[in-house]
């Protein structure tokens, strides 16, 4: 086996067994992140949902946050993500916004839907009209928040991300 799937399956089988853990210890749901930059591993993260009542606290967040501090950068430039289950839509939001290399996944979307954890219903309202979605989201106050916005598209020091 090529030195590289052989590191790919370490640092998975290490995600693996945290989320085995994190199971065993009813911190939250059976899910666990790994995040690793030239072979060594920066964060970790385990679905802590529930131990926290967080519902952002999903274990690809959870390591985002911890290789974010740890990097001193809110971009995960040259890492790699290994994730014990295809990531959620919020947590794929997140894993772009943080622009790892590459993100590599043991279980599907599907296999969580098959334990209860079924996210379709979110790819389901992106569609949907903002009145029709199951939480309604309407827009009020825009001219006043787009004050923000334009002070923001002036600003001469900003930090582009």
């Amino acid at each position: 086996m090529p030195m590289d799937e052989l590191l790919h399956h370490r640092f998975m089988r290490e995600a693996i067994e945290l989320s085995m853990s994190n199971v065993r210890e009813g911190k939250g749901g059976p899910f666990a992140a790994i995040i690793v930059r030239e072979n060594a591993m920066l964060a970790r993260g385990t679905n802590l949902v529930t131990s926290t009542n967080d519902p952002t606290a999903h274990a690809e967040i959870v390591a985002i946050r911890e290789a974010c501090r740890t990097l001193g950068s809110f971009q995960l430039d040259g890492c790699d993500m290994y994730t014990t289950c295809e990531p959620c839509p919020m947590c794929l939001g997140a894993i772009y916004w943080a622009r790892p290399k590459a993100v590599y996944y043991a279980n599907t979307r599907d296999d969580a839907a098959g334990i209860g954890f079924d996210d379709r219903f979110i790819y389901d309202e992106f569609p949907r009209p903002h009145e029709l979605r199951k939480i309604p989201m309407k827009q009020i106050l825009r001219d006043e928040a787009f004050v923000a916005f334009r002070e923001w598209m002036n600003k001469s020091d900003k930090v582009s991300y």
